[in-house]
């Protein structure tokens, strides 16, 4: 019996179409395909492979409006976001399309021979893709994983899987062997679970919620099967009394609004020293309420709506539960009627230990909170179970270098909010997860070191 899911439009809550679900049989098919696709793919000159994945850039490029539309109605993207994920993928796959003859090994000096070290590929790499940037984070996946040599298997997000399902027919077009690279709609408990317990699969690519992370890494070590993992974030967004107060405030809206907070890098704890507090609160409100938040796919939308009815009830329960703990300092506008809507809102907790301030909510909802000095700005910075981003706001070099070496977290910004380039690595301290995504450093995790000693004696 087939198993199908609907796709819904988050800003309409209109089906968009029905996608058909595959099982456990089908994907012990597609990965025995990944596996006997392997060698080819792996012996494949590197300049050939590098060719086709200059060529997969290149028809991504050409359909880059499409998918950017697609993920609008899909995910409810902005146009203008989605513009840039579809051509964040065209841009990876065109960095990592370099990479095949780039793969260097060392030459060792040694007693008696030579030495040399080979990076080869894992073999079969599953990715599990989230459903809040279903383009890109695919991207980060197989773009080095393919290039380094490996066959991908791919399961996209149920709430959205087109883009996905589009860029594994636009890797045919563009001349990727059949079992190379392969998209496989299902459930997290059915594929992705498969993807974990398979003695084929080398290794497991997850981004998601660190509870997941943390079940895919206990199964995983039955295998000792490799993973990368992308989890959570609670970042924080530092306001020094230096720092100039305009741009920060006028910043700090989309640091936690892009993709309506549905981002693990959302800067969702504003940290402003005491004596500027004020200043930046009266800024940063007049800043919330001119966002524009509405129809995804007009130009001159900031925000758009949260992907399900189901996520939208779980940011209201941060915000308007029962006891009505919560102080709300203001409050952006939103839609009513049809779409999974919630305005932007900014809280004031209680303390460092309020829910609020302390769980990730993935929706449009930040925490401010004063702090007094340095010491304190990085104490409440690091007072989280996770470590995935942030920033930080000042005018003195010396304070910010001392800032960001002392947060834990992977990817910072000073007098910015910029986390993602694919020229730089991306990932997490703590509970934010493990391992690096993007960046020269990626096609570490897709490859293992082999040393080799040639002996030069008689």
């Amino acid at each position: 019996m087939t198993t199908t899911h609907d796709v819904i439009n988050p800003a309409t809550e209109e089906r968009l179409t029905s996608v058909e679900l595959v099982g456990v049989e089908e994907t012990d098919e597609a990965i025995a395909h990944a596996v006997a696709a392997g060698p080819a793919w792996r012996e494949l000159a590197p300049a050939d492979r590098g060719r086709l994945l200059r060529r997969f850039s290149d028809v991504v490029d050409d359909h880059l409006e499409e998918l950017a539309q697609l993920e609008v109605a899909n995910a409810g993207h902005t146009i203008g976001n989605a513009r840039w994920e579809a051509g964040n993928v065209r841009d990876v796959l065109a960095y990592y399309s370099a990479a095949p003859e780039r793969l260097l090994g060392q030459q060792i000096p040694v007693a008696g021979g030579l030495d040399v070290t080979f990076k080869e590929p894992l073999g079969v790499v599953s990715v599990i893709v989230p459903w809040n940037f279903p383009m890109p984070i695919a991207g980060w996946g197989f773009a080095p994983a393919l290039a380094a040599g490996n066959t991908v298997v791919l399961k996209p997000a149920e709430l959205t899987p087109l883009t996905a399902i589009r860029l594994g027919e636009l890797a045919l077009d563009a001349g990727i062997p059949e079992g190379v690279f392969t998209v496989l709609p299902g459930k997290g408990s059915v594929v992705g679970e498969r993807f974990v317990t398979h003695p084929d699969v080398r290794k497991v690519c997850f981004t998601g919620s660190t509870a997941v992370g943390q079940g895919i890494m206990r199964k995983a070590a039955d295998q000792l099967k490799r993973v990368t993992l992308e989890l959570g974030g609670k970042s924080a967004n530092i306001v020094f009394d230096d720092a100039d107060l305009d741009a920060a405030a006028a910043a700090a809206p989309m640091s936690f609004l892009d993709n309506a907070g549905q981002d693990c890098c959302a800067r969702t704890r504003i940290l402003v020293q005491r004596g500027v507090f004020d200043a930046f609160m009266e800024r940063f409100e007049s800043a919330i309420k001119d966002v524009r938040v509405g129809d995804p796919g007009d130009e001159q939308t900031q925000m758009g709506p949260l992907v399900s009815s189901g996520q939208r009830d779980t940011v209201r329960g941060f915000v308007e539960d029962a006891e009505g703990s919560v102080d709300v300092a203001f409050r952006g506008s939103a839609p009513e009627g049809a779409g999974y809507w919630y305005p932007p809102t900014v809280v004031l907790p209680g303390g460092t230990t309020d829910r609020v301030w302390q769980d990730e909510i993935f929706g449009p909802v930040v925490g401010v909170m004063p702090f007094d000095d340095e010491a304190d700005a990085i104490a409440k910075a690091n007072d989280t179970a996770y470590g995935l981003s942030g920033s930080i706001w000042t005018r003195d070099v010396g304070r910010a270098i001392r800032v960001s070496r002392g947060v834990e977290a992977g990817n910072l910004s000073v007098n910015s909010h910029s986390s993602v380039r694919y020229s730089t690595p991306f990932g997490g301290f703590k509970s934010s997860g493990i391992g690096r995504e993007l960046g020269p450093d990626a096609l570490d995790a897709f490859t293992e070191v082999k040393n080799v000693f040639i002996s030069t004696e008689s």
